[in-house]
């Protein structure tokens, strides 16, 4: 609302006051008369009223007209800011058009150098070309044609040779390179590969609350420990070298499980006598069997694979509490599944039946007791029996080469079965059966003519002979080194392969004086 407004509307406001005035006054002096003093007073009252009430109305239409023009012009600041601020946006705008403008313009006129030049270029080669053409037919005494067909064949000719000798070059690289890289996969999945190393676990140590315990574990006459023994089948052994401690020993690891939870669970309990001692290794044996059930289906989680038949998986779990050479069993699978996948992974083969076949390439020890037959056969039975494809069950059935491997999930089982067992600290062997292995390594290649010391390395699997130089020369290192590897490997039994390393050194040696 402008000014002009305001002030008609406050002129509007006083004219009709005045006139609401005025009638006030007329009424009273038609209803009175004049002449009365009291009219009077009250007529000179009313005008007073009525002027105040003038005085009113002007200061509010005065004090709205006011707060209007304050309002109209905030709002015409706040408008003049928005055009200004878009107003600066389109400068800005317009700046950046008319720079791209200008890059556009440079790139065409670059553009159209370019074009020229390449045009010059093109006609220059031909020149040179049809010049070189000339020279070559004038030279020869031969047309164009004839010159043509003589130089392609002499070019095919050289190219066919090049091609020969590159693809020489690239079989001799390629089975380097092959070499390497399969190397580089076998490390690569072995320093993937972080297992435990085995422990010798044939006996287990229980811890007592007193040395009093002991005796009310043997009981009256020896009754308590025979009546344990006899559920367990596990041999318990009290000490008295052996404060507050007995020894569970047995090389059965499932019965010592049982005995183990049974002899805990009896002293917590208090209760020591022959008949809690049968209720207690019936609450543990119980107790185990759910273990080997969760042992199984960790199997399959650390592996990620399912949808595996109930009795795999109870057999995996068995699998749990067997060794062999020291190493756990089910944590061999394992092992051996995740180095075939990896290495599945590696060549681009599928890795879920790879993983599969080498999980249940064991499955067999879990019963090969109670079956006849090698553990690889009895295994590929029962997973044939329950259902699992043929190319797992044909792994599980070459992992020892007791059938020849057809397939590369076999020959991959077998590289992980390999990669679990041979990896250090994986099996556990006697301390004289490791020094003897090595001794004999060392014992075979000092055996030989001109061998001055030999030596056996990461735990023999690899060996270097020193040579004296003026015995043997180059062409006999070379013979030396397959005669001692073929001897090892007549006379030796080790895991992996054997690495032998003739080394041949001439040292001439003289004094400054």
């Amino acid at each position: 609302m402008s000014i002009t407004q305001i002030t008609w509307v406050v002129a509007l406001v006083v004219t009709v006051v005045v006139v609401i005035v005025g009638l006030i006054i007329a009424l009273i002096r038609v209803r009175v008369g004049a002449g009365s003093a009291h009219v009077e007073d009250k007529v000179a009252e009313a005008r007073l009223e009525a002027q105040r009430i003038l005085a009113r109305a002007e200061e509010d239409a005065r004090a709205r007209a006011e707060k209007q023009r304050a309002t109209d012009e905030e709002e015409l600041g706040r408008q003049k800011e928005a055009v200004d601020a878009q107003r600066a946006r389109i400068a800005q705008r317009e700046e950046r058009l008319e720079l791209q403008a200008a890059n556009l313009d440079e790139r065409e006129r670059l553009l159209l150098d370019r074009e020229v030049e390449a045009k010059r270029l093109r006609e220059e080669a031909q020149e040179v070309e049809d010049q070189a053409w000339s020279d070559l037919t004038r030279l020869a005494g031969l047309d164009r044609t004839e010159a043509r067909r003589q130089i392609m064949e002499r070019v095919e000719h050289e190219a066919r040779r090049d091609a020969m000798m590159l693809i020489r070059d690239i079989e001799i690289r390629s089975r380097e390179e092959a070499e390497w890289r399969s190397r580089g996969i076998l490390a690569g999945v072995v320093q993937r590969m972080s297992h435990e190393v085995v422990k010798d676990a044939t006996s287990t140590v229980i811890e007592l609350p007193s040395e009093h315990m002991k005796g009310r574990i043997i009981g009256r006459e020896g009754r308590n420990i025979r009546a344990f023994e006899a559920a367990t089948g596990v041999s318990l052994i009290i000490d008295d070298k052996l404060p507050e401690a007995v020894v569970l020993n047995s090389f059965d690891p499932v019965r010592r499980e049982v005995a183990r939870l049974a002899l805990e669970s009896l002293i917590v309990d208090g209760r020591l006598n022959p008949t809690s001692v049968e209720e207690s290794v019936g609450k543990a044996e119980s107790e185990v069997s759910h273990a080997i059930r969760d042992a199984g289906e960790w199997a399959l989680l650390e592996v990620n694979l399912s949808k595996m038949r109930p009795e795999l998986i109870e057999l995996l779990g068995q699998l749990r509490y067997r060794t062999s050479y020291g190493q756990n069993v089910l944590d061999h699978l394992v092992e051996s599944a995740h180095a075939a996948g990896l290495l599945a992974g590696e060549l681009g083969v599928d890795p879920v039946p790879v993983k599969r076949a080498a999980l249940l390439h064991d499955i067999g020890k879990a019963v090969s007791h109670k079956l006849e037959g090698s553990h690889a056969h009895v295994g590929a039975e029962i997973a044939r029996r329950l259902g699992e494809d043929p190319e797992v069950v044909h792994g599980i059935e070459a992992h020892h080469n007791e059938v020849a491997p057809r397939t590369v999930l076999a020959v991959l089982v077998q590289a992980g079965d390999a990669l679990s067992a041979a990896r250090p600290g994986a099996r556990r062997e006697s301390y004289e059966q490791y020094t003897q292995r090595l001794e004999g390594l060392e014992t075979i290649a000092t055996s030989y003519a001109g061998v001055q010391k030999a030596y056996a390395f990461q735990a023999g699997r690899e060996v270097r002979v020193l040579v004296d130089p003026r015995q043997v020369d180059d062409l006999t290192a070379g013979a030396l080194a397959r005669q001692i590897a073929r001897q090892v490997e007549d006379e030796m039994q080790y895991p992996g392969r054997v690495e032998v390393t003739v080394i041949r050194e001439s040292r001439y040696t003289d004094y400054a004086r």
